[in-house]
């Protein structure tokens, strides 16, 4: 068995276009990522694998690795975390390093409070707190954070502690900022609520939610900022609008404005320079598989679902549509069978993937079609 890629199916053209509009979202971030996962479409990219150390927007992986674990019954929202003298001189008052929920030493808070305090406080205490209770230190913490991210597809992110301090900095890409949205929109749409919190009163001190993004573009809910005095502000934004959710994370910038300023200009764009168009229908036969050993030799190869695609509104798109399966599929092949997948691919890349299935059940053949089957493969392989 091997990969067999099959071709072009055309580009995709007739869209109609927008007078006076740019063709696609100009930034000045010298990284940018725009997906919207309900489509699973990349709508743009800018240096999208770029390492950069994201500073305090290491805390929403923070929340992510806390959210896992009591996805997974290792920790309870009510249960209680002690206060160490660690956590207390590292990421408290005590430390004079910024944002904190000032949580007292050898006092102990319950789990859902100490992620307010991380996710509406921006607390480093609360951080330090959460990676102790669950992991008995940072470093052990850390290493679970970065495993998670490797299983959810963040390959090219490690982090190094739960707050962001920079002595020894964490490593991400705005590619991976946004696989960990999608991530939390998805997985965890039971807590995600909590990036949204607008204040949270601890210990009798009010604080308002410290995400410098919340309130500032229309309809973002989610989830943080950062700053490393090597590689700027970054920031990782949620927008749901109207039913379509976007995510963009954006790097490199030169100071919380210009992060603000560059995020908005980045999701805005997702309405302002794309629509929704329908390639594929579900059920509709997008491409022939070939078939060994079988009554037919080729079956229908379709998605369960309409292939819906976000792009850029003009006249003319350098899009590809292409069909990558497994193959030739040996026979018998039962309907629904996954076989492989649809490809929009553009000019940096694949945009947008989804599964393929067989259309149709296709019975074995007879001893004589199938020896036949098997000399062609022998003689002059499978061509798709």
């Amino acid at each position: 068995m091997r990969a067999l890629v099959l071709a072009s199916l055309g580009s995709l053209t007739g869209f109609p276009s927008i007078a006076n509009a740019a063709e696609t979202i100009v930034t000045k971030a010298p990284m940018a990522f725009l997906f919207e996962p309900g489509s699973g479409t990349i709508l743009f990219a800018k240096e999208p694998d770029k390492p950069f150390a994201p500073g305090a927007l290491v805390k929403v992986m923070t929340a992510a690795t806390v959210f896992k674990a009591l996805k997974d019954d290792e920790l309870k929202l009510d249960q209680l975390c002690k206060v160490s003298e660690h956590a207390w001189r590292s990421g408290g008052a005590p430390s004079g390093r910024g944002a904190t929920m000032f949580a007292a030493i050898k006092s102990e808070i319950s789990v859902e409070d100490l992620l307010k305090g991380l996710l509406v406080h921006n607390g480093n205490d609360s951080a330090i707190i959460l990676a102790e209770c669950l992991d008995g230190s940072e470093d052990a913490f850390s290493k679970r954070m970065t495993d998670l991210a490797q299983t959810i597809g963040m390959t090219n992110s490690k982090f190094a502690n739960p707050t962001g301090y920079p002595e020894v900095p964490s490593q991400t890409t705005v590619r991976d900022q946004a696989r960990l949205g999608e991530y939390l929109v998805e997985e965890h749409d039971d807590l995600y609520p909590m990036f949204a919190i607008p204040e949270f009163t601890w210990n009798k001190i009010f604080q308002r939610n410290k995400n410098p993004l919340l309130g500032e573009i229309r309809n973002l809910d989610g989830l943080g900022g950062g700053n490393d005095p090597n590689d700027g502000f970054s920031g990782l934004g949620s927008v749901d609008r109207n039913g379509r959710r976007v995510i963009a994370s954006v790097a490199g910038l030169t100071s919380d404005k210009h992060r603000l300023q560059t995020l908005k200009e980045v999701l805005e764009g997702a309405w302002d320079y794309f629509i929704v168009k329908t390639v594929f229908t579900a059920g509709e036969t997008i491409a022939d598989g070939r078939v060994h050993g079988g009554v037919e030799s080729t079956v229908p190869l379709v998605s369960t679902r309409n292939i819906d695609v976000l792009l850029p509104n003009g006249e003319t798109l350098e899009y590809r549509i292409r069909v990558v399966y497994e193959g030739p599929l040996q026979a018998p092949v039962e309907e629904g069978t996954k076989a492989g997948e649809i490809r929009v691919i553009g000019k940096d890349g694949i945009v947008y993937r989804a599964p393929v299935v067989t259309g149709q059940s296709v019975a074995e053949g007879t001893l004589f079609s199938r020896a036949i089957d098997g000399l062609q493969e022998l003689l002059f392989g499978w061509i798709g």
